[in-house]
């Protein structure tokens, strides 16, 4: 038993961050250490440690430990490896290896929360919603979210085959070349004349400047009759980056705030009067794959009455992760904090309920065939305006965003219809 004692001590090190020698010191805490639970962990690793069939280092089974923890806690928080903590750092600055999709856990499964453009993943079709079953034939059910994000980054240009499952549909596989990820957060260009569109597919460093950027080009030397801002599948990102691109678009008022049960956990963020934006009619697009900083953007445009919120129902997720770096190359990923709209809404587990709800659909354009019209007929009276009469033939015009898009197309149609009434107020 004496063994037994002091790798308990020890334990209680480890956990509690105690020095040694006052391991047996009674802790001021608030609430009393849970004794017991802490003696069967350390009888368990020294049950471990003596009989397990193979031998395994104390080092291993700590860190097994430790990731159980944060695991058990909800399926955000993580604690991260050196290499998964380098991941996550370079997702946030725009450039990583992998396939292009952000995850989460859902039964035991990982779920696609959102494919990013222009990435393996987008480009073999994967949605936001599926669900991986299988990496390279091993069954992924009871896989850890970090071992199977680790499992699908790779050496750049090797394969990897995913099995998945949509809906209640059979499962399918797909086959994807591993590629450096480079994530152009922003894009932007004219729908039509007057109509601007921007595409946030991913909140990183710099996006808020890169929106203030798009706007002010897509202004430039012309009048800006509406805009759509489209968040659909962009999985979130920096909380600080969510809340200038907001910010662009709004003068004064709450964006967001957050409380949770440390003090410097409770924040409130609020616009300011440099609004880019200024009044421009505009509507937010949002889906499944709209979560966290996507939740917060269309949350705070929605809750000021200053964008009509449009798609189907967002992701909802309503928590804030703090990385918490350890002097180890190690950090935990850690939830400390819910978010909330300004309305003092919390989308957790809920997600932004759109103004109008517009499913995805296939758009089809029929051709149109151009009849006889009184402007054929010979000698037909001219109306005064000197109109030149119009040729039969009609031209093939390129094609656009909104043709094949519907929800989009949808969301330009809005945006005439406000223009509309606005110029006849």
């Amino acid at each position: 038993m004496t063994a037994v004692r002091i790798l308990f001590a020890s334990c209680l090190c480890l956990l509690f961050g105690m020095p040694l020698a006052h391991a047996q010191e009674p802790a001021e805490v608030p609430t009393p250490l849970p004794l017991d639970q802490l003696r069967t962990f350390a009888e368990v690793l020294e049950r471990i440690r003596t009989a397990y069939v193979e031998p395994v280092d104390d080092a291993t089974l700590l860190e097994n430990a430790i990731r159980g923890m944060l695991e058990g806690l909800d399926p955000h928080s993580a604690y991260l490896e050196p290499e998964a903590f380098r991941g996550l750092q370079d997702s946030t600055s725009g450039q990583f290896g992998g396939l292009g999709i952000e995850v989460g856990q859902e039964d035991g499964f990982i779920k696609v929360i959102s494919p990013i453009d222009d990435t393996p993943a987008a480009r073999a079709g994967i949605e936001a919603g599926d669900l991986i079953i299988k990496i390279d034939d091993q069954p992924v059910k009871g896989m850890t979210i970090m071992d199977a994000v680790e499992k699908m980054r790779g050496e750049v240009g090797t394969s990897i085959r995913l099995t998945l499952v949509r809906g209640t549909g059979s499962p399918f596989e797909v086959e994807l070349n591993r590629a450096i990820i480079k994530v152009a957060s922003v894009r932007s260009e004219m729908l039509e004349n007057g109509y601007g569109y921007i595409r946030v597919t991913q909140f990183q460093n710099n996006s808020g400047d890169e929106v203030r950027r798009a706007l002010n080009s897509l202004a430039e030397g012309k009048e800006l009759k509406g805009l759509v801002l489209d968040l659909r599948n962009n999985p979130g990102g920096v909380l600080q980056s969510a809340v200038e691109v907001a910010d662009a678009f709004l003068d004064e008022g709450l964006i967001v705030y957050t409380k949770g049960r440390l003090p410097n956990s409770e924040l409130r963020f609020n616009a300011t009067s440099n609004n880019p934006g200024r009044d421009i009619p505009l509507v937010v697009l949002i889906n499944g794959g709209s979560a966290s900083a996507a939740e917060i953007v269309a949350g705070a445009l929605q809750d000021q009455e200053r964008a009509v919120i449009m798609g189907t129902d967002s992701f909802g997720k309503g928590s804030v992760q703090t990385v918490l770096p350890l002097n180890n190359d190690r950090a935990l990923k850690l939830t400390t904090a819910l978010y909330y709209t300004p309305d003092g809404r919390s989308i957790q587990a809920q997600g932004i309920e759109p103004d109008i709800r517009v499913e995805r659909a296939r758009l089809t354009q029929d051709v149109e065939e151009r009849g006889l019209r009184e402007a054929d007929l010979a000698g037909h009276l001219d109306n005064g305006n000197g109109i030149e009469e119009q040729s039969g033939v009609v031209g093939e015009a390129a094609e656009r965003p909104q043709d094949s898009d519907y929800q989009l197309n949808q969301a330009l149609i809005l945006l005439k219809g406000l223009n509309i009434t606005r110029a006849k107020k």
